[in-house]
């Protein structure tokens, strides 16, 4: 018996990739609007009901919209907006997150699929936090840097079209210091201090890092750069998508620089710890489109699906 899967918004970035992802699953079947009828709502909430599942790749009040005309109790909304993301009754479908985040995951309704940047930073200081490590007062600063295709259809249009001279540089923005992704950043990886986040979109299609620098005089005392890589490498033991990289990285090291681009076209994260004896910077580098966003949702659909968490990644 084959699963039925809706994707509302299957136009959009997020919606074409988990399609691709969808389209060599032989487990799944994906129930299609006709495009003549894609802002059909009656049509739409019939599919969304039908489904076992259904990923939302909409704007967050469109995303609202939806969500409230799912009548269907044994339909399983995975909402890759921001709308739903600390919001109560929904749950982070992050199944790194915690060592019970699988388990919730598999048994709720309505998943909301974390947000690239966000993926990353959590990623590195939920760990911390958890352990110890970082306190949950501690200010945090952190940057990310990701290719262009984070901004969707029209900023990947204004990439390609080519012609703008200042698109060559590197574009930092998020200037208010309100970055849509700063709620769930702070929720899920158990800070109580909202941190300074400075984005930053490259001349590059794809591909994310986030850096975190620390003082380890400010974490708790006694707290090395060993201690700092141990924790990750317990924390992320035995995830198949997750790799804890070796501390002070002898491969980076070698070449000179980061390459935010390594793990394009696959489901992973790759976490790094570089440091002296006083300071450490946490990376943490992934595919946006992937683990950063489509990948995340179907990763989500195999956990909540109960079935092989990897299956088409």
């Amino acid at each position: 018996m084959k699963h039925r899967v809706f994707v509302d918004g299957q136009e959009g970035t997020t919606g074409l990739r988990i399609h691709e992802y969808l389209a060599q699953r032989g487990d799944i079947e994906v129930l299609r609007i006709d495009a003549e009828r894609r802002k059909d709502a009656a049509e739409r909430a019939r599919l969304l009901n039908a489904a076992d599942v259904a990923f939302l790749c909409l704007p967050d009040a469109a995303a609202r919209e939806a969500a409230a005309w799912v009548t269907n109790p044994n339909t399983c909304l995975i909402d890759a907006s921001t709308a739903h993301r600390t919001a109560p009754g929904w749950v982070f479908g992050l199944p790194e997150l915690a060592p019970d985040q699988r388990e919730r995951i598999r048994a709720a309704k309505r998943v909301a699929n974390p947000g690239c940047h966000a993926s990353a930073f959590i990623l590195l200081l939920r760990p911390l936090v958890d352990a110890g490590l970082v306190p949950a007062t501690l200010p945090i600063c952190a940057t990310s840097i990701t290719g262009y295709s984070g901004g969707g259809k029209k900023m990947i249009e204004q990439y390609e079209a080519g012609g703008d001279a200042r698109l060559a540089a590197p574009r930092p923005y998020a200037l208010t210091l309100s970055h849509k992704h700063l709620p769930e950043m702070t929720s899920h990886s158990g800070l109580a201090v909202k941190p300074v986040f400075q984005p930053i979109v490259g001349n590059f299609y794809k591909g994310l890092s986030v850096s975190v620098p620390l003082h380890l005089s400010q974490l708790r005392p006694g707290t090395t750069a060993e201690q700092v890589h141990a924790a990750f490498a317990q924390r992320y033991a035995g995830e198949r998508f997750i790799r804890v990289m070796p501390l002070r990285d002898a491969a980076t090291l070698e070449h000179g620089f980061f390459d935010v681009q390594a793990c394009n076209d696959t489901n992973r994260v790759d976490i790094f710890v570089f440091a002296s004896d006083t300071q450490a910077m946490l990376m943490a580098r992934m595919d946006n489109l992937g683990k950063g966003a489509s990948g995340a949702a179907v990763q989500a659909m195999n956990v909540h699906l109960g079935i092989d968490e990897g299956l088409g990644l």
